[in-house]
């Protein structure tokens, strides 16, 4: 089953972590994090997992 990433808004606070984290994953619009429309998430799972990690308040999930 793929995986899904998603970024809880309502509790991001737009320090960009996962954009210097996972760059070719994760950009900010509009003072949030959102996932890039072409991105791969298989090829970048390594940067993911960091940004999930790295995350200061638990925003970015992995969800199946």
């Amino acid at each position: 089953m793929k995986k899904k990433i998603i970024v809880d808004r309502n509790k991001y606070l737009g320090c960009g972590m996962c954009v210097s984290l996972c760059p070719e994953v994760f950009e900010i619009k509009d003072g949030k994090s959102h996932i890039k429309e072409k991105a791969n998430l298989e090829k970048y799972q390594d940067c993911i997992k960091q940004a999930i990690k790295n995350c200061p308040v638990a925003a970015i999930q992995e969800i199946e």
